[in-house]
């Protein structure tokens, strides 16, 4: 928008950037496009006209004398009188420190449970940036490439996060600073009244959880206490793959899939170029399929069916818009096509979307060229019957075990999440909830609205409800009790990533508040209450330790130097861009203690990935489904509704991050808000259009009124091309309350 403002004409009439002497113009925006005097309004008001006195050196001195008085009056502050202060400064400078020259400390960001393996960057002791661990086995295709030092942007910004202002400082009891011992105390107390019932009255409340550690931690307390119950709930979930895979297979399953060996992709609304666990490796891989490399002219091809525009729709060879209502019978009829399943409903998708039959089978006809190289995979929010088709379409292509692989669930333990939470509020309703401990997540503000954490079903826990969280937000304000929670970069942890590759996750700077890791939250219910994470962490792996890594360097004779000035609070975290062979060992230490310094030193413990499983597919397994579907198909004139994460805030736990608020979001290049996506055509029938308005100071769009299960909101309209019709798209993670000053 700034060249708009420098390119505009004596007579107001733009250049658009980028003209051609052809005279073809190039637009940045529909509204830019329009070029509506309402647009130039909003323009000029973020980019003031003086700003184009910049290119004249006249006018920029004129400029200078305008601003001097405010830019002397910033320069005032330079010049305040400073009382003396003492500083302290390195007896004895630790080796490894040296000014100006950063160190990199292998750990790993969690989001969902998945880790994404990271170096973090310090410099004089405080954490400045993070980038991808190259040597991470996710991050390599094999011993000689050099490997993947990409990131995501929520692994970016979590550095932002470190240092924000709001977070938490310190325990909290009805809103007032207490103690961390206090309330060991109060939980004490509440255990032992708990010992002689079993437990029966203690619940906690988890997001997804693929720490081994963590889960393990959780198993021994439910272990002292046979009746208490563990649930787990966060609103951007895999119920739907589970199901699916339930469906088709029978059992649970991690599905992967090798982008490097597929000619042919079908997405089935995945978003797996942005949106999916792996999407670094994925998008890598796929992206290394389609270069045209010397001597080969062969690229792959991918098709996208989907029912809001993504990153992964806009790099289509061929792409389909979709309702969700209409995914499964597209799914369904694609199956039939291909002699996977003989759909006994005669109604076609084509009598309720115009679809041209032939654009199916001609895409039929490519996948059954391309047996063995093809994935169909299919979206995280797609229906479980989708997941389901996806099964069996890549199957009877003979997909498994060369494009696509089955192994075990990621996660700790396994669930079907919504059922947990209604478990869990059937609990509270019951009145057999006393104690109800939350780690992480924010349910009172994400859960569904038919099982909503509200105050009514909250204060039905009236003993001890606590809550550990890095921020004070809409759980904490319910419970008795609020626990800071620490950062990742000031924690011991572990977490799998998305190929189930244990990552050790260590700190980079020690707390810089009175804040708790969930290791060290849960070892308050042990009567070890006062171990450290690090114990626990290493303690866990030294009986859990994988075959082939306990005397894997039996060889090496090497420890890390202590160092004075390590961010950890236990032994030295393992600098990554050091040798972890800088110190004799002693004789006498055991083979573990070498393989876990090499574990810091990399950043993972090897021969923890999932194994890969041979799996069949069930026949007959959508004779119910068919039946079902077809009697609960939504006429074309329905309104659907998709809820998506949001591109930057994701789920909502990131609202209070200004980096994440400030990225553009892809394809539209919003910030800082949220909107009702809708297609064209639904905004023509509607009488919507993008023209902004204004009233008084304030600037407005057309809105829509959306009603869902006796909830109702009010979302500014924005018309989407490429959109599907009768379809509206809502991002999650907006209208918080209590989110910190940038939320």
């Amino acid at each position: 928008m700034r060249q708009y403002i420098l390119d505009q004409q004596d007579d107001g009439e733009p250049i658009i950037a980028g003209g051609q002497a052809n005279g073809k113009k190039h637009w940045r925006s529909l509204e830019e496009l329009a070029d509506s005097p309402v647009f130039r309004e909003l323009v000029r008001r973020e980019y003031p006209e003086q700003a184009a006195n910049w290119h004249d050196p006249i006018q920029r001195r004129t400029f200078m004398k305008l601003m001097g008085a405010s830019l002397a009056l910033a320069g005032l502050s330079g010049c305040v009188y400073q009382p003396p202060e003492k500083v302290v400064p390195y007896v004895k400078q630790p080796e490894e420190e040296v000014p100006g020259q950063a160190l990199f400390f292998a750990t790993a960001f969690s989001l969902s449970g998945i880790a994404t393996p990271l170096l973090a960057r310090t410099n004089e002791g405080r954490p400045t940036k993070v980038e991808g661990n190259p040597d991470h086995p996710n991050n390599r295709k094999d011993g000689n490439d050099p490997g993947l030092s990409a990131t995501d942007i929520f692994s970016q910004a979590s550095v932002l996060t470190l240092y924000d202002p709001d977070r938490a400082k310190t325990g909290l009891y009805r809103d007032e600073p207490r103690p961390i011992s206090s309330f060991l105390d109060a939980i004490r107390a509440a255990l032992d009244e708990q010992r002689p019932k079993q437990g029966a009255g203690l619940r906690f409340l988890t997001e997804t959880i693929t720490s081994p550690t963590l889960a393990a931690q959780l198993k021994a307390i439910l272990t002292e206490f046979p009746q208490a119950k563990w649930h787990q709930y966060e609103p951007i979930n895999d119920d739907n793959a589970r199901a699916g895979a339930m469906m088709a297979i029978g059992q649970p399953v991690t599905t992967l899939y090798d982008f490097t060996k597929a000619d042919r992709v079908l997405s089935l609304d995945s978003d797996f170029l942005s949106g999916k666990p792996g999407t670094l490796r994925y998008a890598r891989n796929f992206a290394d399929k389609r270069r045209l490399i010397e001597g080969s002219r062969d690229m792959n091809r991918l098709y996208v069916v989907e029912t809001t525009p993504t990153n992964t729709g806009a790099m289509a060879d061929h792409y389909w818009r979709l309702k969700p209502s209409e995914l499964e019978m597209f799914a369904r009829l694609l199956a039939s096509r291909m002699g996977v399943e003989s759909s006994t409903n005669t109604r076609t998708i084509s009598s309720w979307s115009n679809m041209d039959t032939t654009w199916i089978d001609s895409l039929v006809k490519d996948l059954q060229d391309h047996k063995g190289a093809v994935i169909v995979i299919p979206g995280r929010e797609a229906s479980p019957a989708v997941h389901a088709y996806a099964h069996s379409i890549n199957s009877s292509l003979g997909n498994i075990g060369k494009t696509v692989f089955y192994a075990d669930p990621l996660e700790a333990n396994s669930v079907d999440q919504r059922q947990s939470l209604q478990d869990l509020i059937n609990d509270i309703e019951g009145g057999r909830v006393e104690i109800l401990a939350m780690l992480g997540g924010n349910p009172v503000y994400n859960t569904p609205a038919d099982l909503k954490l509200d105050k009514n079903r909250m204060f039905k826990v009236s003993k001890l409800r606590v809550h550990l969280s890095m921020f004070r937000d809409e759980t904490s304000e319910l419970c008795h009790w609020h626990i800071p929670e620490s950062h990742y970069l000031e924690a011991w942890s572990d977490a799998r990533a998305y190929d189930g590759t244990t990552t050790i996750v260590q700190p980079a700077i020690e707390p810089l508040y009175q804040s708790k890791s969930a290791h060290e939250f849960l070892a308050l219910f042990t009567q070890q209450y006062d171990r450290k994470g690090y114990d626990i962490l290493k303690d866990y792996w030294r009986t859990n330790a994988p075959a082939g890594t306990r005397q894997a360097n039996t060889n090496q004779t090497s420890a890390v130097v202590q160092s004075q000035s390590s961010p950890a609070t236990k032994p030295a975290a393992t600098p990554a861009n050091q040798s972890s062979v800088i110190a004799p060992l002693p004789a006498t230490s055991p083979d573990f203690e070498n393989s876990w310094r090499k574990w810091l030193h990399d950043g993972f413990i090897p021969n923890t990935a999932l194994q890969t499983k041979t799996l069949a597919v069930k026949s007959g397994w959508s004779s119910q489904l068919q039946q079902s579907s077809a009697q609960s198909q939504n006429p074309d004139s329905q309104v659907d509704i998709v809820f998506r994460p949001d591109p930057s805030i994701y789920d909502g736990r990131f609202a209070n991050n200004g980096w994440l608020q400030e990225l553009p979001k892809p394809l539209t290049k919003l910030v800082w808000e949220n909107v009702a996506h809708i297609s064209p055509n639904m905004a023509q029938s509607l009488g919507i259009t993008n023209k902004v308005g204004k009233d008084g100071g304030d600037f407005y769009l057309d809105a829509l009124e959306i009603s869902y299960r006796g909830s109702t909101i009010s979302v500014p309209a924005w018309i989407t091309p490429g959109h599907p019709d009768n379809v509206v798209t809502i991002h999650l993670g907006y209208g918080r309350r209590l989110a910190g000053r940038v939320g």
